[in-house]
Formats: C-alpha cells, structure tokens, sequence
C-alpha cells in the first residue's frame, strides 16, 4: 500500500513555521549570547569545505544525469545525501561576524527538514516529488553559496540588516567584563617549541577567560642577545606565532605573545594579539634600553609611537616593558584614549628594584595618565641575569589591586568591570585579589642565587656541581646554595689541605658537609706542591718565596677540581666574592676556575650577611630544607686564604666593612678618591690604592666565569671597563 503525503497547504504550513521557530530560537540565543561568544572553529570551516565542494559538481551529476533509479544513481544518491546531512548540521557552527542569523543556517534548517521526505518519496516509488524535493534542495545550496560572498551579504544586509561586513553594519555590544590571566613563567632562551607548550598548557588551565598574557619576547625567550640575528629564528618564531593564533579559533581565549618581526630589513621586538584564529594586531616596542644589562638597540629597530589596539571594545594600550618606564608611550595611548594600559616585562632582579617597579615607576604612569595598568614580569635565570617576578595590577586611582608572588610561577585570574559605581569616570577596574609578601633582604638575595644557580645548572644539562670546601664562608655558603638548588645529593665538596691548612678549617669543612648533607672527599695537595717546587727549583734558585707560591697552590686546586669536572661531568662551582674580584684578590686559573659563581656580585659583608640568614632560615625555594648549614665558627672567624702560615685577609687589604664602602662607591656609584675620602673620611692614600687594584684587576675580571646579577653595576654586562687605559681619580 502507498502512503499518501500531506496536503501540500498543509505541508508548506508546517514547513514555514518550524523554518520561522528556528529563526527566533536563533536570534534569541544571538541577543543572549552576545558578539563575543560567538565563533567559527577552524575544523567547523574544514567540515564545511570538504563536503560542499564536492556536492556541488554530485549533486548537478545526479540531477540531470540521463538514467536514473540504476545501481550507480542510487549510491551516489545516498553519498550526496550523507554530504548535505553533514554540511547541514556543521552549518551551525558557521558564525557570521556578529553571530547573526544568516541563509546558510536558514538552508541547513530546510535541508534537514527535506532530506528525509525526499529519500521516503523515493522508497515509496514516488520518483518525480523526489527529484523536485532533491532540486530544491541543490537550488537551496547554491543560494546559501552565493548569500555567502560579498554580494549575497550586501544584498541580504540590505534585506534583513542580521549580517555584518556589508551596509551600515551594527555596533557590536560593549564588553562590560573582562577576565585577563597574568601568566608570570619561565622561558627558555631559544627554545621555541617549549615555550610555546609553556603557553598552550596554561591556555588549556584557563579556558574560559578572555585574555591571557605572556612576557616580553615570551616565544623566543629574553633577553636572545645576537641569537635574534639568526634569520632561522626569527622565521620560526613567525611559523609558531601563526600556529599560536591558529588555536585562538577554538573559541577560547585570547593571548598576548611577545615574539620579534622582520620588516624591511629590520628587527622588531613585537606584542602580538592573537585572537578568533589570527593575529588580531602586533605592536612595536618603541623604546629601546641601552644602558647596564640592555643592549636592545644593538639588535632591534625602534617602533613608531604604538596606536591603541581595539579588541572586543575595549581599547588597550600595549607599551612594553621599557615603553612603560618612561612616561613618553603611555601619555601617546592615554592621549589615544587607551582604558587600560597592559605591560609585558623581562625586568631583571636588582636589589630594592621590586618595590621600585611598583611605587615609582609604574605608579607614576598611573598618576599621570589616570588608566590602570596590569605589570607582567617572567621569573626565571638566564646566564647571568635572573627575573625575581612581583607582577602586580594597579587600579586607575593608583591603589594595588593584585600582587604576584616572588621568584615563582603564578597565574593570577584577574577580573575587570568598567563602569563600576566607585570608580571615577566610569572607567575600568581591577577587583581586589591577593597581595603577595616580597621577600626582604638578605632572602631576597639568596632567592636569586637559588633561581640563578638551579636554571644555569639544569639548562645546560651538568648532572650537579663540585666546589673545593676550604672551612671557610665563602666556600660554605656557595655549598649551601648549590644544595637549596640542585639538592645536596647533586652537590660533591673536595676538601684540598695543604700544610698550611688549620685543622680548625678542617673540621669546619668537615662540619659543614654534614650539616648540608652533601659528599665530601679530601685531596691533599702537599704531594703536588711539593713536586711543583722541585720541577721549578732550578728556574726560581736565586729568588726568595713570595706570592708566586701561593698562587701555585690555589692553581693545584683548580687543576684538581676541573680533572673531577671532566672525568664525572659536574660543573665547577667557583666561589670568590665581589670584593675580593674587585681589587684582584683571586687567582687566574686557580680559584678563579669554574663555570659559574653565584658569588661573583656579591660584596664580603654581603656575604657575611647572607650566610648568617641561612643559619638562621630555610629558603621557601630550598630543595635542602635544613638549618644551620654550617658551624658558626666559620662566620665568627678572620677570612683567610691559609697559602702561608698565620695569613689573613686583612693583611693585605682593609677590613672588608670598609672596603666594601670604597668599592660601592667606585664601582656602583662611579665615584672618585675625593669622594670616597669626603664621605667616609677614609685615608686618602688607602683609597687611592684600592682604586689602582681595581682599575688593575679588570683583565682577571673578563676572564672570571659568570655569575648572577644582584646589583645596578655588576662586573661583566653592567660595568665594561677597558682592559688597557690610564685614568685615574686619585
């Protein structure tokens, strides 16, 4: 028996109103949803691409094709019909600009709709209601094809005014509320592909805010030196910003990459905003630092004065990093009529800088453009630099609505109204969020050797270090931080005595080693000593003992050391202080030996104060939560390099309390002898002797290993002294 269809009144009735109810199901969840929830997903374009374009050329096949009803109509039939099933329904993923109702959708409706009728007019023989159903279904295709092109927009705006891109397109509706990650994170110089993990797998932890940001040059790593003159890397990193953009087309957040560009035969450190599947916009770092650590102006081009960047409604302003410490850029963006100012920073850690970043610098942005502003830094060492973190967000009125922790990796959710009742102007604010304690000193300064040492260690692969224990502080504490680190089991001390050597050094090395928990071998050098005096006896025959002996010994053990480095791989730990390489009281390829010293800028009394903290406390960054890590007799005792009997550091030098007070101000300072003299009321030929001996020391200096960063004016990237010149101040 043969079933009868429906009255066609009836049939076009039911039809108009179920196409009519989704449309208004569709435009109610277009005035819910809002603009900004609505996005096509790039498999959803790949869907729709792979069976539209081969229904076309099937579907005319089928239609016009001479025979019908034979085996080969009958299964390109059903594949046709599976197409359009599964381009229909993919159909709804397909967004327009604003996410309005569009023909396409209104076709996938119908098309869901007729496909079954026509396949049950064809099993119940009814061939010619089959082929008119199929026909106007193809027509249906091609006219939501050609609604899709600039003239179907144009026209259909004009019909319907639901589409964006064509006639008088709608203002989107403002965003109100803004939810933006501070991701403060660690890098790796170089290496692109785990940064950029680094920042999907945070995306993947948040993803259902709005914006996430990354710090300065995020992608490739900072500061890159003249790595970012490598052509190879800077089209890498243009080949993964454009992967990075490619996942924003998910619909989840947007992110804030800091990356570089070629344009024109020059380099720029750039922000790029990524966002809907692409690069949303790139902004150029205006200024360019070239002073201390900074040299960006030898490998980068300065960007124009940056415009605003538009994105969901909100107008932000992008300055970076330097761009935001002097007042030139934000005053441009707050002039733009920028409503919140966001800077990504590669900051390095100096002593007191924390507190400075906040409450002067970008503080004083706030005061003079009246915009809030979000202040990102990265954590992390990088050879000899270390990035301490403290991001934090001030609010319009300058008051601090977030801080980020120290030294470790946060990210911090942060969650913005703009047009809040308290906030004056109705503009953007920061709802109040945890203010972190930053440490104080001297923890901070221990922190960094930890971060410095650990990344430098790990990064470049060495399995752990090894460092001659002497019993005394310098050697002590560089034991110590090598084990809040890396661990006391990646830590190996070699105690080296020579006839010199106090049993009191001794058993303080001893004591030390236990308290720390780490290995301790004893190597004595007398043998070598002795067999050096009989090698050079007939060379030095006629010259009295002096120095050059000393010197001797203290290279027997930086040989000995650097055989264990290169026969069990551990890295040389060097241990000297800065006041000690300031005036040349080291030994070129003796102590001075090694691959890194996280000594190196700190003065003695530094030091003294240091270890004192730790004898005390545990690092909240130790992987050797152990207290005290070395007996007080090594605090309390003179310094003394024990190379000749009774010696002591004073012997040759002033008490470090005071020189240490000479050498701040000449070095850190740039001050002359007068006044050191006027200051500190110093003897006058005193000062002028320490001021020859660092002038004099600076050839040691550049080749000592490096060391991390503590002050404004460490040896090496900060203070670049000529090796030969004569000047003098006293």
């Amino acid at each position: 028996m043969t079933a009868t269809p429906a009255k066609p009144l009836r049939r076009i009735g039911l039809m108009a109103l179920f196409v009519l109810g989704a449309i208004i199901l569709a435009i109610l969840a277009r005035s819910v949803t809002g603009p900004s929830d609505y996005r096509t997903p790039a498999w959803a374009i790949w869907v729709h691409l792979a069976t539209v374009v081969p229904a076309l050329p099937l579907g005319a096949w089928l239609l016009w094709r001479p025979r019908k009803g034979d085996p080969v109509h009958r299964i390109g039939g059903r594949i046709w019909v599976l197409l359009m099933i599964v381009t229909s329904i993919d159909s709804f993923w397909i967004r327009t600009i604003t996410g309005g109702i569009g023909p396409i959708h209104i076709f996938s409706v119908v098309t869901i709709v007729q496909l079954p009728r026509a396949v049950w007019f064809a099993k119940s023989g009814q061939i010619d209601r089959h082929l008119k159903i199929m026909r106007g279904v193809f027509y249906g295709l091609i006219a939501a094809g050609f609604f899709a092109m600039a003239p179907g927009r144009t026209l259909w705006a004009l019909l319907f005014g639901l589409m964006d891109g064509a006639v008088a397109p709608k203002p989107a509706r403002m965003t109100q509320e803004l939810s933006i990650v501070l991701s403060q994170m660690t890098q790796v110089v170089g290496d692109l592909a785990a940064n950029a993990a680094a920042m999907r797998a945070v995306r993947a932890r948040h993803s259902t805010v709005d914006l996430i940001l990354y710090p300065e040059l995020q992608l490739i790593g900072y500061p890159p030196e003249d790595l970012v003159l490598k052509p190879a890397l800077a089209a890498r990193a243009a080949t993964m910003l454009a992967e990075l953009a490619a996942d924003t087309a998910d619909g989840g957040p947007a992110m804030l990459v800091g990356s570089v560009e070629w344009d024109e035969g020059s380099l720029y450190n750039i922000v790029a905003l990524l966002d809907g599947g692409k690069i949303v916009a790139t902004r150029r770092k205006h200024e360019l630092p070239n002073y201390g650590t900074f040299d960006e102006k030898r490998v980068f081009a300065p960007g124009p004065l940056p415009d605003i960047v538009e994105w969901r409604g909100v107008k932000l302003g992008l300055p970076i990093c330097e761009d935001g410490w002097l007042p030139k850029v934000c005053r441009h963006l707050a002039e733009q009529g920028a409503e919140l100012l966001i800077s990504v920073n590669g900051s390095p850690y100096e002593i007191d800088k924390d507190e400075r970043r906040l409450t002067q610098v970008f503080r004083g942005r706030v005061a003079e453009t009246s915009l809030p502003v979000l202040f990102l830094n990265r954590i992390g060492g990088q050879d000899e630099i270390v990035f301490d973190g403290c991001s934090f967000v001030l609010n319009g009125d300058g008051t601090t609505a977030h801080r980020l922790t120290d030294w470790e990796p946060e990210e911090r959710v942060t969650r913005w109204t703009k047009g809040a009742p308290n906030v004056e102007g109705g503009g953007w604010t920061c709802e109040a969020g945890a203010i972190a304690e930053w440490e104080a000193h001297p923890a901070d300064i221990y922190s960094a050797m930890i971060v410095s040492l650990r990344d430098y260690v790990e990064r470049n692969r060495f399995p752990g270090v090894v460092l001659g224990l002497s019993g005394g502080i310098d050697s002590a504490i560089c034991a110590a931080i090598a084990a809040d680190a890396l661990g006391p089991d990646k830590v190996w001390c070699v105690m080296m005595p020579s006839r010199f050597t106090s049993q009191e050094s001794l058993d303080d090395a001893a004591g030390c080693a236990k308290m720390i928990g780490c290995r301790l071998d004893t190597i004595p050098i007398v043998p070598a000593v002795e067999a050096f005096d009989q090698m050079l006896a007939g060379s030095f025959a006629d010259r009295d003992v002096d120095i050059t002996e000393e010197n001797v010994q203290s290279r027997i053990r930086g040989v000995t050391l650097m055989a264990l480095s290169n026969k069990f791989g551990p890295m040389l730990l060097t241990t000297g202080n800065k006041s000690e390489m300031s005036v040349g009281y080291a030994t070129i390829y003796g102590d001075m030996a090694g691959g890194y010293n996280p000594l190196k800028d700190a003065y003695k009394m530094t030091v003294f104060a240091v270890a004192k903290w730790r004898n005390e406390n545990v690092p909240r960054l130790s992987r050797n939560p152990v207290t005290p890590v070395m007996p007080d007799t090594i605090i309390t005792k003179p310094p003394s390099a024990e190379l000749r009997p009774d010696q002591k550091d004073e012997d040759s030098l002033p008490p470090y309390a005071d020189l240490d007070r000479m050498l701040h101000m000449l070095v850190e300072e740039e001050a002359s002898v007068d006044d050191v003299v006027a200051r500190y009321g110093f003897d006058r030929d005193a000062v002028v002797r320490i001021e020859r001996l660092l002038m004099l020391a600076e050839y040691k200096r550049r080749q000592a290993p490096p060391g991390v960063k503590l002050s404004t004016r460490n040896f090496g990237r900060d203070r670049r002294y000529p090796i030969t010149h004569g000047f003098r101040t006293g």
